[in-house]
């Protein structure tokens, strides 16, 4: 009996010993050297930069953008001012000021300012000069992007119909189309005026043309079933694509269109148009000002132009030396990458219904920032809706667009509804902000291994490193547009220096979960101590009297772990362990809860990332709430559709608020070191009903005062072709189905409401329409079409301002 017990032990020794070694084997281990010669700075050779009259400088190197001789990293959010009402545009810049947006890009459309030849409006939604003011009342910068022509899925690319039948040629050095440049750019000088960054304005940059010799667009004179004719001149239309593409070999006409830039720049400036950064698109062979525009770069991951496929916008690459949507007319030795154009969404069209996964962006923006790129530009971050006049609509009908609806699925919605990767993206963004400095100067490498990386490849880790030699950042995703997304799983890797190996983590595995991102410190020096390497992402610094706290994110699915040298003096631990592995000191977290402690007498803050999604830096303290939270002067608004929130403070602070309607009280502190705070509104249910008026119309009316509301959504559940809503007869929005609701804000239509019914039309979608490809869940076609209203549910925004001091 003893010697078949003997047999048992020794063989389940043996079996565990056998597939322990088979788990071990199972370990994928990623290697990376990084001891490489750094790349050359080179300052002076582009005509770009400007001082303003207090002093402060901008300047561009061949890197990246300094301000005041630091490095600079713009994140770049485009709005159009055009296509939202003026009555919002603060609440808005401040929803993006705070979702760490600091330069906003606007497209000043020619044909909706001068609709009527010689008789510019720059009244009401189009007072451009409004809207600057109120960017530099918030401290926000912007980019001008004055065209001529200018797309944005605009009538004509934004060029105005009474230039079609002219003898001359549109986009082209004719001197009689020069003439119409000149007069525009005149006029918009005279808006920006007084608010140029040499003056001490918001305007620090003008963007000269869009996308010149490679897109045009459709004029709206072309009729259905003929061929499409572009404001292209006739010269150039064997360049022009209608969309942004990839290009082969180089630009014929490059001399030509290098003139034409040349010329655009030479108006502007004699007009007085002075400003640090003058920008140009600079994909697909598209012509910029030699030495004298900063080229942007774009990616869209869900284009509505192609077909469904993997694309290669999850894979590391040297950004800067190639960038997306090659080949490029200019020495990518001379510029820094910066983007202006990457798509964090996409518009719908009748033919096409991309659906871009909100999970999807983080990812993406991760993987543009560890190929190299010194800035982030979305387009668009905020929609809009675009403007009728006298019955005219400026979309680009020709291309089957909404009429009005410019949601784009961004982060901020038509309406300025806050989306799932308005957060995700607003913690890169702190990073961005917090590190910019320390990271700008920094160059992309790859691994050995990443040109055998494919897009379809979902089993491989996805990496680069951004390093200066010794320190940097590790950059890692996991996501593919387009294809099965799995975790991966026992991952290891080391980051090899000039004089040793940093590993992640700093001993065994972790596990990279589906759709993650995440940018991984080694080597990071915060005053007095030296972070080794951690598996958790730097989010922001908070710094208070003599004292800094350094606040990270734990990743979903990762062990947070933070190593010091073995000599570090690790203290005031709450949450958390200290473990001794190999020469190292790891600080480990305990559970799921916010871990703190002291190394070197520097303080940190690991909090979880449900928590850090929720968290925002203003002033020097931390806030985290599910509601949304904006900075408008000494007052914090917090705008939320629950009536109880909760809100969190670090460090622990006095908070007060004037509503008296609104119940703000102090509760037991929930984390170490953190104030808390519940906010509960009195709960308002306006008066909405709505009617069915037949299977494919209904109606609703309006009869309560939703003034003492931020505003009440309308959110439609439908599966369809489209829906449509009109107000006494002129439709105010339209949708396209993409397997999400249609969400309509009243606040903007109250008045109109008071005396009318809003109502909506809606289309049956047909098994042989073409978008059926995009969509995720196609319905059980009857009679081959499909209709159905699944409800209507209406929902009140509250909004409240707390006292900061």
């Amino acid at each position: 009996m003893k010697s078949n017990q003997s047999f048992r032990l020794s063989l389940f020794v043996l079996l565990l010993c056998y597939y322990g070694s088979l788990n071990m084997d199972a370990q994928d281990t990623y290697e990376i050297n990084i001891d490489q010669p750094q790349k050359e700075i080179i300052r002076g050779h582009l005509d770009l930069g400007g001082k303003s009259a207090d002093g402060e400088e901008i300047s561009v190197n061949n890197f990246y953008i300094e301000r005041n001789g630091k490095p600079f990293i713009p994140i770049i959010g485009e709005f159009h001012y055009s296509r939202f009402p003026q009555d919002y545009w603060e609440e808005e810049l401040l929803k993006m000021k705070s979702g760490g947006i600091n330069v906003v890009a606007t497209y000043v459309f020619w044909n909706i300012h001068e609709r009527e030849e010689g008789k510019f409006d720059w009244s009401g939604d189009l007072n451009l000069k409004k809207f600057l003011e109120l960017a530099e009342k918030h401290d926000i910068d912007v980019i001008v992007r004055m065209g001529p022509f200018c797309h944005g899925e605009m009538r004509n690319g934004g060029m105005p119909d009474w230039l079609y039948g002219r003898t001359f040629e549109v986009r082209s050095n004719d001197p009689e189309y020069l003439k119409y440049v000149d007069v525009l750019y005149g006029e918009i000088a005279n808006q920006i005026k007084d608010h140029l960054f040499k003056d001490g304005g918001a305007v620090v940059g003008v963007q000269l043309e869009n996308e010149y010799q490679h897109t045009s667009a459709p004029w709206e004179f072309t009729y259905p079933g003929s061929e499409k004719e572009y404001t292209v001149a006739d010269l150039d239309a064997d360049l022009s694509h209608e969309q942004i593409t990839v290009t082969d070999g180089k630009n014929p006409r490059w001399e030509y269109g290098k003139k034409h830039m040349q010329n655009l720049k030479e108006i502007a400036k004699r007009h007085g148009i002075d400003v640090p950064l003058y920008t140009a698109t600079g994909w697909g062979n598209a012509t910029i000002v030699e030495k004298g525009s900063l080229p942007v770069t774009a990616g869209y991951a869900y284009p509505f132009w192609t077909e469904p496929n993997a694309s290669k916008f999850y894979l590391f690459k040297d950004i800067r030396k190639s960038p997306d949507y090659g080949a490029v007319s200019y020495n990518t030795d001379l510029y820094p990458s910066i983007p202006a154009e990457i798509g964090p969404g996409i518009q719908a069209k009748f033919s096409r219904r991309p659906i871009v996964p909100y999970e999807s962006v983080n990812p993406l923006m991760v993987r543009i920032l560890g190929s190299g790129s010194n800035g982030i530009g979305y387009y668009m971050y905020h929609g809009g809706s675009t403007p009728q006049f006298n019955g005219k609509y400026y979309n680009e009908e020709v291309n089957g667009l909404p009429r009005i609806n410019y949601d784009f699925q961004a982060p901020l919605g038509q309406y300025g509804q806050v989306r799932y990767h308005y957060k995700h993206l607003r913690m890169l963004h702190q990073f961005v902000n917090a590190y910019g400095e320390t990271l700008a100067p920094m160059q992309t490498i790859l691994p050995e291994t990443n040109t055998s990386i494919t897009p379809e490849n979902n089993e491989t880790l996805r990496y680069a490193v951004r390093s200066n030699g010794n320190s940097g950042f590790l950059f890692l995703i996991n996501f593919q547009d387009d294809i099965a997304i799995n975790d991966i799983n026992n991952v290891n890797i080391k980051v090899q220096t000039g004089s040793e190996t940093i590993s992640f983590p700093s001993k065994g595995v972790f596990n990279i979960l589906k759709n993650t991102s995440a940018i991984l410190p080694f080597n990071l020096k915060l005053d007095e101590v030296t972070i080794k390497s951690a598996t958790v992402q730097p989010l922001t610094v908070l710094h208070n009297n003599d004292s800094k706290h350094y606040i990270f994110s734990a990743i979903n699915g990762i062990d947070a772990e933070l190593s010091f040298t073995k000599d570090t003096k690790i203290s005031k631990l709450k949450n958390a362990s200290v473990v001794s592995v190999d020469g190292l000191k790891l600080v480990k977290a305990k559970g799921n809860e916010p871990i703190s402690f002291t190394a070197n007498g520097e303080n940190m803050v690991v909090l979880p990332q449900d928590m850090a999604i929720n968290a925002l830096k203003i002033g020097e303290a931390l806030y985290v709430s599910d509601a949304l939270i904006v900075e408008d002067q000494n007052k914090l608004q917090i705008t939320s559709q629950n009536t109880d929130n909760i809100l969190h403070v670090f460090p622990d602070i006095k908070l007060s608020i004037d509503d008296e309607v609104t119940s703000f009280k102090k509760q037991k502190s929930i984390f170490n070191g953190f104030g808390t705070y519940k906010l509960t509104f009195e709960e308002v249910k306006p008066a909405v009903k709505i009617t069915k008026v037949s299977d494919r119309k209904y109606a609703l009316t309006l009869d309560s005062d939703i003034s003492k509301l931020n505003d009440v959504f309308v959110n439609v559940d439908y599966v369809g072709d489209r829906g449509l809503a009109f107000i006494d007869g002129e439709m105010i929005n339209d949708h396209f189905y993409q397997e999400r609701k249609w969400e309509i804000s009243l606040k903007g239509f109250a008045s109109k409401l008071k005396n009318n019914e809003m109502v909506f039309v809606f289309h049956p979608m047909y098994d042989n329409y073409t978008y059926l490809k995009d969509l995720n869940n196609l319905p059980k076609f009857e009679d081959g079409k499909y209709l159905k209203i699944n409800g209507f549910e209406v929902v009140s925004e509250y909004k409240t301002s707390i006292n900061l001091k």
